[in-house]
């Protein structure tokens, strides 16, 4: 009886304990309640592009470089009538600076002197040739006579044949007076070819700008001694027109399938961060640069400076544009990411979204297994391509909406489908809270289901 007595009391102790776990166990569930951190679908418009970033350049820069070795004697004026120096704007022709010249004046005074003494001599070898002709006038005629008298008492053999070697020396001395002058003319040719460098050499001593523009960089002072040797050494960098700029973009061989000329580009530069700057792609150069294994192309980007603003070598952020869509469909890219553990998911959609989950209610940490690839933004698509999986809350469940997606600007994504509406809630995260914290006393022994914390009821 007593052993009986003993059993009843233990069973009721026991029965007791579970109930009370159990009301435990319920009260702490009703409590911790996941709650889906949702964003609303949202309607406006939506421009892709890829970004890059790039150097503004000037359209067309001419170094001026010095031809003649010499020192730096002064610089010129712009049309200002200040010194040139950096920022000076100068015409065509506008003298940018002077080089001593003091060498290259006696050289061009010593070929000068040189040009006169060959025109002489070719007056000298012209009078030399009008002697040759009077001395062969003279021996023809004395031939011409011992010709008629012959071999003869009147005439010794002696004397026939001296005239005739008289006149055939006379003919030949003719000959070489002719050739006297011809050289005594090239000399002249080649004395004023080197009166002509001289004075080119001479000329090159100031240096003149060979184009309209504006003084980028001086690169020599006064007082410098400047050296050309087989590279001109620079002194001036100078730009043409900084009214129309260029941008030159290091793409990312990757993106550059998508860019083309006349494509719509806008920018940003530090100097001017509230204002954006718009564009139109050039050229794209074929020289592809690799650094690290890493290929980029340059793209040039054409640019308006009518308003003085953009200097050279500012950093641009480039942002090439690839589509515009007006009025459409937005949901937050990370929507597209998110993925629910499979208890979570309404029970009917389960099998067809995630498959069939393990016993033990984990799903690889949460992870979605299904056959879905994930776009370059990162975002899940399904096996036909094109397409992709939203969640939308429903009580403590959440149920799939397959939507298709299209262009993303990396924070929102261009999505359809019809079961899509303008501020339906799409969910994109959870967070575990308290059902009555402010009444919680820290110092209570807190009880924990052996689920985890983050999980909703089934």
């Amino acid at each position: 009886m007593k052993f009986l007595m003993k059993r009843a009391v233990a069973i009721t102790i026991v029965l007791g304990i579970i109930a009370v776990g159990g009301v435990l166990y319920l009260y702490k569930t009703d409590e911790e309640k996941v709650f889906y951190r949702t964003a609303p679908v949202e309607r406006g418009d939506l421009l892709a592009t890829i970004s890059a970033t790039g150097t503004v350049e000037p359209e067309e820069v001419v170094d001026v470089g010095a031809q003649v070795a010499g020192k730096i004697n002064s610089f010129g004026h712009d049309k200002n009538g200040k010194v040139i120096d950096y920022g000076s704007v100068v015409e065509e022709g506008t003298v940018l600076a002077e080089i001593d010249d003091s060498l290259y004046a006696a050289d061009v005074a010593q070929a000068m002197a040189q040009l006169q003494q060959a025109e002489a001599g070719v007056q000298r070898a012209e009078a030399d040739l009008e002697q040759m002709k009077a001395k062969l006038y003279q021996a023809q005629r004395d031939w011409e006579r011992a010709q008629k008298l012959g071999q003869s008492e009147a005439l010794a053999a002696s004397s026939y044949d001296a005239y005739k070697s008289a006149y055939e020396t006379a003919r030949a001395n003719l000959a070489v007076g002719e050739v006297a002058i011809v050289q005594a003319k090239a000399s002249v040719k080649q004395a004023e070819a080197v009166l002509q460098r001289s004075q080119r050499n001479l000329s090159y001593c100031t240096i003149k700008s060979p184009v309209k523009g504006i003084i980028i960089d001086r690169r020599v002072n006064i007082g410098q001694t400047v050296v050309a040797s087989l590279n001109a050494p620079s002194l001036f960098l100078m730009a043409k027109d900084l009214k129309r700029m260029q941008v030159w973009v290091s793409v990312n061989e990757a993106d550059i399938g998508n860019i083309h000329p006349g494509q719509a580009v806008s920018f940003t530069v530090d100097a001017y961060p509230g204002e954006i700057f718009r564009g139109e792609v050039g050229k794209i150069r074929l020289n592809a640069n690799m650094t690290q294994n890493v290929v980029t192309y340059t793209v040039e980007v054409i640019t308006d400076n009518s308003s003085g603003k953009l200097l050279p070598y500012l950093t641009a952020n480039v942002q090439f544009e690839l589509s515009r869509s007006s009025s459409v469909l937005l949901v937050p890219n990370v929507a597209l990411r998110w993925s629910p553990k499979p208890e979570q998911v309404v029970a009917e959609f389960r099998t067809d979204i995630l498959g069939s989950a393990p016993a033990n209610g984990n799903h690889n940490n949460g992870q979605n297994h299904n056959n879905g690839q994930r776009n370059h933004n990162g975002e899940k698509t399904l096996a036909n391509g094109g397409q992709s999986v939203v969640w939308v809350p429903e009580g403590n469940y959440v149920r799939p909406i397959r939507v298709r997606i299209g262009p993303s600007d990396g924070t929102v994504t261009e999505v359809e489908g019809k079961e899509l509406q303008e501020g339906l809630e799409v969910v994109f995260g959870e967070q575990q809270q308290a059902a009555d914290v402010g009444t919680a006393n820290p110092f209570t022994p807190q009880w924990r289901s052996s689920r985890s914390s983050n999980s909703s009821k089934q």
